[in-house]
């Protein structure tokens, strides 16, 4: 098993869970390197001082607090602890929730809360008793040098926390253009919303993560296997200028007709998974359920979201 990345406790009121955190989280990502594109040699970053010019062996940087112009004070480790010992050393629960209550925007990382061996009985007592009461715990814990609100939820035999976003570190939409609520105000049909929820409950299933996959690194191996086939290691690969030319104008999109359009096709992804990569049926599915402008005497479309 991969090392714990803290070790503490749960705690809320005068009960004591040991736990380990780990890492939930396995990004599948491609590690490239950085090359000058002049003779394509690879590109290297040295750690050095400002002052003297001369690189830093990794064993030597320290953490430091610019307090006044080019004056710090150092940090180590045991600073960040000493700071609030209970803080960095324990997971404090300081509410329980409904669980349907937090809104999706506030989660961000994913961890594992597992038991030390003196734990056992107690870490299964809060994992049930959340279970059979429906609520989630919202704790405050310091992982490395950052105090995160969190939420501690059983999913299965294991305790999981969730870090959280603090509310002001979710910026506000008041700044955006975004539709009127209500039928009306939205300039939304009755016809319309009738439509899409056939489509919606046409694609309803039930949540499995395994049927969900990450085609994209699959695609992209395929584009730098053909690279290397086609000989154009070395080819700096530009853009389509017709791809890459955002329209000028689009016609009034008849929302109607589009989710009609994707009813007859069949909306579920179970019906058909080849039609996934059907690009003409995947465009009307998300053409149709895609926030548009439905204002219908102007023949102005949103500009077009750049792909990644």
């Amino acid at each position: 098993m991969a090392r714990a990345l803290w070790k503490g406790a749960i705690t809320f009121g005068l009960v004591h869970i040991p736990v380990e955190l780990h890492p939930a989280e396995e990004r599948k990502e491609f590690k490239f390197s950085m090359l000058d594109r002049r003779d394509f040699s690879p590109v290297g970053y040295k750690r050095y001082s400002k002052k003297s010019g001369k690189e830093v062996d990794w064993n030597n940087v320290v953490k430091g607090y610019e307090y006044e112009k080019d004056q710090y004070v150092v940090l180590s480790d045991e600073d960040f602890r000493r700071a609030n010992v209970k803080a960095s050393q324990t997971i404090d629960i300081e509410a329980f929730v409904p669980a349907g209550e937090i809104p999706p925007q506030y989660f961000d990382t994913p961890y594992y809360l597992v038991p030390m061996e003196r734990g056992q009985k107690v870490y299964a007592l809060l994992r049930e008793t959340l279970r059979s009461t429906g609520r989630v715990a919202v704790a405050q814990v310091v992982i490395r040098t950052a105090q995160h609100l969190a939420v501690v939820v059983p999913v299965g035999k294991i305790l999981m926390l969730n870090t959280l976003r603090y509310a002001d570190e979710l910026r506000p939409t008041k700044d955006f253009a975004l539709p009127e609520e209500g039928l009306k105000g939205a300039h939304v049909t009755s016809k319309e919303v009738d439509l899409a929820k056939r489509l919606i409950d046409d694609m309803t299933e039930h949540w499995k993560a395994s049927d969900f996959k990450d085609t994209y690194h699959q695609d992209l191996m395929r584009r730098i296997h053909e690279k290397i086939k086609k000989g154009e290691t070395k080819q700096i690969t530009e853009p389509d200028t017709e791809e890459t030319k955002a329209p000028r104008s689009a016609q009034v999109i008849d929302l109607a007709a589009l989710l009609k359009q994707s009813l007859d096709n069949g909306g579920s992804r179970r019906k058909a998974a080849d039609r996934r990569r059907s690009p003409g049926t995947e465009a009307s599915a998300k053409t149709a359920l895609r926030v548009v402008t439905s204002v219908r005497g102007s023949a102005k479309a949103p500009a077009r979201r750049k792909r990644a």
